[in-house]
């Protein structure tokens, strides 16, 4: 069972351990049989609840703990495995793996008995386990109450073991099989507090590491220069942990940067390419744009500034690296280009002032100063990749943050449509070669880009079919736009703007599931993907656990209700873990005819360990703050 071939896992991602850790063993006969499997260097302690004196009477037991004691291997009586930071001492901890097979409460103990168990077992695992370590848990069939299992019991039936993993930092990261034959002479005992053996038959062995924790992606604080005066701003909340990401740059294997990479390579054979460098995301409220005023939008994400002299070279060089970069790049968008000393001073002093700016929501915003450069030429495809930033509702494929590249094509007008259609066609090439590159050998279905022509008679939008992503998926995912009604003033040249979703492209061409996990902290991620190429991704974090909330309240007749700001809230407070906002009723009272909502919030995490406990309290502050910024009052 410790061998990589046994587990399902590619070999490349089994650590190799060095030190194991067996509790809840009844009659030794696991561990005297799984030495047998081990390297000689590897260092096994073996423990079990009872006392000598309780097992003395046992053959079968006496003879395993004489071949373990032959071999040197420590064996522990009276560790209670909820307490193992009590039995071991701080210099014989951090253990490559801990094993657990079959727990069990003992006698008739109910679920929410073996429950209990498993919540203390993972908490108490955290204090022993190594920083990269695994936890094997082994369960009878159903019990796990996982879709590994074959049948699923009903979640409230189970024992919910990956929930009570979460209580203790834990993600189901691997499950497979459990197989007797594969340590051979293993007789697991202890079935209801006897000698029988538990019915192993369809039994699982659920492998367990370490989350990543939520406070990794609290918003972070950024400092920016105008001229000579530094101010400081934090991020919104709805986007903690997603500005100044650099997944675009060179030395990055991410995903995104891959696609964007393979898209652009595959324009490049068809066209001349001008590559352009993208600015911060931040935009002030005077620059010009083809796009309609961003002060009337309402799904901008808007930034406060802040005097900030505390600015020091003491600062680390990380720290100072990220906010020069911020330096340059924003100043380049904040002010006037080549401004006078004077029109410096009144750009602070207006920002002191408002002190707002935005986020970009589109790159469309800078289309107008690439056309209106002295060095734009027609013909030639002008590339532009960046972050956009908007506020959306929560649902599977709409995203706050995300990576697009913008084409900018200009066009002699009496070559127009053939041109256009000779960019549409070869770019359609490009994207299906993309998403059929990891399709699997004995798939009959291929995905297919399509453009649906929008009631303007003018704009396209670009579509696909998912094949991966399941009930919650709509029939066809947008992926991006095509544009030509903006009127530009020129005289000969017309111009077509192709917008694309790098991310969901990402998510389609690498099978990842969840979007959040394009913006996870956790190395793991990174580690799943070779630099540069398309494969298939194998999720870390399997069947997280979703737990649901409802939330009703009357609305403020003055104040009126903003649905958006409400999923807003939601996305701030859960720390992106609400994935979706069902309204469940709408009331009006007959005699005050004040309008009450109900909604119905799903929580779940897509690679940190989610505890009951830490959703709860996560509804508890969003009530709190659904109160206080949309003036609502709770029922």
């Amino acid at each position: 069972m410790c061998a990589p071939e046994s587990t399902g896992r590619e070999p490349e991602e089994t650590m190799v351990p060095r030190r194991l850790l067996l509790v809840g063993e009844g009659n030794f006969s696991f561990t005297a049989s799984l030495i047998d499997t081990l390297d000689p260097g590897v260092s096994v302690t073996a423990t079990c609840l009872q006392q000598p004196a309780d097992v003395d009477r046992d053959p079968v037991t006496q003879e395993n703990l004489q071949r373990l004691r032959e071999r040197g291997i420590d064996v522990r009586f009276g560790v209670d495995c909820t307490q193992l930071a009590h039995a071991l001492q701080a210099h014989d901890r951090d253990f490559d793996r801990i094993y657990f097979n079959f727990p069990h409460c003992g006698r008739k103990a109910g679920v929410a008995k073996n429950r209990e168990l498993l919540a203390k077992f993972f908490q108490s695992c955290a204090d022993v386990l190594a920083k990269e370590g695994e936890v094997h848990v082994a369960l009878c069939r159903g019990q796990g109450g996982t879709p590994a299992d074959k049948p699923q019991r009903e979640w409230h039936n189970s024992w919910q073991v990956v929930a009570m993993a979460a209580l203790g930092g834990f993600i189901l990261s691997d499950v497979y099989p459990f197989s007797c034959e594969a340590v051979p002479g293993y007789k697991c005992t202890g079935y209801r507090s006897q000698a029988k053996s538990f019915h192993v038959e369809g039994a699982l062995n659920h492998i367990f590491t370490q989350s990543s924790p939520f406070e990794g992606s609290q918003p972070r604080t950024f400092r920016v220069r105008l001229e000579d005066q530094w101010f400081s701003f934090t991020e919104p909340e709805a986007l903690a942990g997603k500005l100044n990401r650099r997944f675009l740059e060179a030395s990055s294997c991410h995903p995104i940067r891959t696609i964007n990479e393979k898209l652009i390579a595959g324009l490049g054979k068809h066209f001349p390419l001008r590559r352009l460098t993208c600015s911060f995301p931040l935009l002030s409220q005077g620059g010009t744009s083809v796009l309609p005023p961003r002060t009337c939008d309402p799904s901008a994400f808007w930034i406060s500034l802040h005097e900030d002299n505390s600015y020091s070279e003491s600062l680390t060089a990380e720290i100072t690296e990220e906010m020069e970069d911020i330096l340059l790049l924003f100043s380049e968008c904040a002010l006037p280009k080549s401004p006078g000393r004077d029109d410096c001073i009144a750009a602070q002093e207006g920002l002191r002032e408002q002190a707002k700016l935005c986020l970009r929501s589109s790159l469309l915003v800078h289309a107008e100063a690439v056309i209106c450069s002295p060095d734009f030429l027609p013909g030639p495809l002008h590339i532009l990749t960046g972050p956009v930033y908007r506020k959306c509702h929560i649902s599977p494929f709409t995203m706050p943050a995300f990576h697009e590249t913008l084409l900018i094509l200009g066009l002699n007008k009496n070559v127009k449509d053939s041109c256009l259609a000779s960019l549409l066609d070869h770019l359609k090439d490009i994207l299906d070669n993309l998403l059929t590159q990891t399709l699997r050998e004995d798939s009959n279905l291929r995905p297919s880009v399509g453009y649906v022509l929008q009631p303007n008679g003018k704009d396209y939008v670009i579509h696909v079919k998912s094949l991966n992503f399941g009930p919650d998926c709509t029939e066809n995912l947008i992926i991006g736009a095509v544009v030509t009604s903006i009127i530009v003033s020129h005289e000969q040249q017309c111009f077509v703007f192709v917008s694309l979703n790098l991310d969901l492209l990402a998510m389609l061409v690498y099978d990842i599931s969840d979007w959040r996990l394009l913006w996870t902290f956790d190395n793991r991620f990174l580690k799943r993907f070779a630099p540069g190429k398309t494969e298939r991704f194998r999720s870390y974090s399997l069947y997280p656990p979703r737990y649901v909330h409802d939330i009703s309240f009357w609305l403020d007749k003055k104040k009126g209700f903003d649905e958006l700001e409400f999923h807003t809230v939601a996305r701030a407070v859960s720390q992106d873990t609400i994935i979706s906002i069902q309204l469940l009723g709408r009331f009006q009272h007959p005699e005050t005819e004040q309008v009450s909502l109900c909604y119905r919030l799903t929580y779940q995490a897509c690679d940190r360990a989610l505890s009951p406990h830490l959703a709860a309290a996560m509804q508890s502050r969003f009530r709190k703050e659904v109160q206080r910024q949309l003036h609502v009052s709770l029922r």
